[in-house]
């Protein structure tokens, strides 16, 4: 039957062409969010997908006279055998999700590499003899974002362990002499990491790497510090409660290919309850972190300026405040925080504060996710590229 042959293509035609349309319209939103505060967009990604749409547009019209005609009525043979192969392309694909999910990672080569041969293993062994309480072991627990998520536990400033997460972007593995910067992701509620809160940020922050949007980092997320049911009012009021301290900064950089701690690799981010713990690190300690981006956060004007006039003097901070256009809250109090570290004392009024206000989509998630890439592109700008 010719019919029914056509019908698989013509729908598959169909649906990815409205997907790239989706997407070239997307990326068209996205250049146009990126010039509202002068961060650098690539349009070829867009143009692909618009490209890509007409491709898509011109295979369905020619499917459908096809269908419509009867024709190629030899194809039945070449139909039996696409469904034989079928099952083998849909158990790869259900491969690759396994993968992908929050759960242990199953790796798809024949032969995973052992310890010895796993690049961070090596790193860590070389740095080993220098700082030997400084290495702990990362086991993979899955790959989101096309990258790689692993866990691991260090001890924290009470001398107790705490769990670490860290996102490798998917270049880490392709260049494997390359060191990377380093963005912490602050978390907002005592004993979790920042993941848990918000589990679709290792997706937002690949697709900015993935589009060419930002250039690769790698993303650590260390458990909130305890004390108190608010870390971030805690990072306020003594910076030095961030959980980014020495010894965690000490054990990444012996573990990963990262560039040396400090401002010039090292950057703060904070989605929805986070947001404000990554505002207080990177005004309270700009001689730790280059930037810093907020995300769909409410801000405490008088405590984060506070924290910003007792700032290392000779440093600047860095600070992106974005939140979607329909978040009037969120906005209104991001405002009052600029206007507030403008007229602050000391280091606080050398603040550069830029705010994101223009990021519209259908859902919550999808301009979280949009929000996300930002960030990730603010970010990637302020540090120094992988070298």
């Amino acid at each position: 039957m010719v019919r029914p042959l056509l019908v698989i293509p013509l729908l598959a035609a169909a649906v990815g062409g409205i997907w790239l349309a989706r997407g070239a319209l997307h990326r068209w939103r996205d250049l146009r969010a990126a010039q509202t505060y002068e961060l650098a967009g690539d349009r070829w990604p867009m143009l692909l997908r618009a490209a890509g749409a007409m491709v898509c547009g011109v295979c369905v019209t020619a499917l459908t006279l096809l269908t419509a005609l009867g024709a190629f009525g030899g194809l039945s043979r070449g139909g039996e055998e696409a469904d034989r192969v079928e099952p083998a392309v849909d158990a790869a694909a259900a491969g690759a999700w396994e993968g992908s999910g929050a759960g242990p990672a199953v790796r798809q080569p024949a032969a995973p590499p052992t310890p010895t041969e796993s690049p961070t293993a090596a790193d860590a062994a070389t740095s080993a003899a220098a700082t030997p309480t400084a290495v702990s072991r990362f086991d993979s627990v899955g790959h989101p974002g096309g990258g790689e998520l692993l866990q691991s536990a260090v001890l924290g400033p009470d001398g107790k362990p705490r769990n670490v997460r860290v996102w490798l972007p998917p270049q880490y593995a392709k260049e494997s002499n390359a060191r990377f910067p380093v963005v912490v992701m602050h978390a907002s509620t005592p004993g979790k990491t920042a993941d848990a809160e918000v589990p679709d940020v290792f997706e937002g922050v690949g697709a900015a790497l993935q589009t060419g949007r930002a250039r690769a980092f790698i993303l650590v997320a260390p458990e909130a510090p305890n004390g108190t049911a608010h870390p971030c009012e805690l990072i306020a009021a003594a910076p030095a409660a961030v959980s980014d301290d020495a010894t965690l900064r000490t054990t990444i950089a012996a573990s990963f290919r990262t560039l040396p701690p400090g401002p010039a690799s090292w950057g703060a981010l904070g989605v929805e309850g986070g947001a404000p713990c990554a505002a207080a690190a990177g005004l309270a300690r700009p001689d730790l972190y280059g930037a810093a981006a907020a995300v769909s956060g409410r801000y405490d004007a008088a405590a984060l300026t506070q924290a910003g006039a007792e700032a290392p003097a000779g440093s600047a901070a860095k600070l992106l405040l974005a939140a979607a256009k329909a978040d009037a809250a969120g906005l209104d109090t991001a405002r009052t925080l600029q206007t507030a570290l403008k007229a602050g004392p000391g280091p606080a009024a050398k603040a550069d504060v830029r705010i994101s206000d223009n990021v519209q989509d259908y859902t919550p998630d999808r301009e979280r996710l949009r929000l996300v890439r930002q960030a990730a592109q603010f970010l990637a700008e302020a540090l120094a590229k992988a070298s």
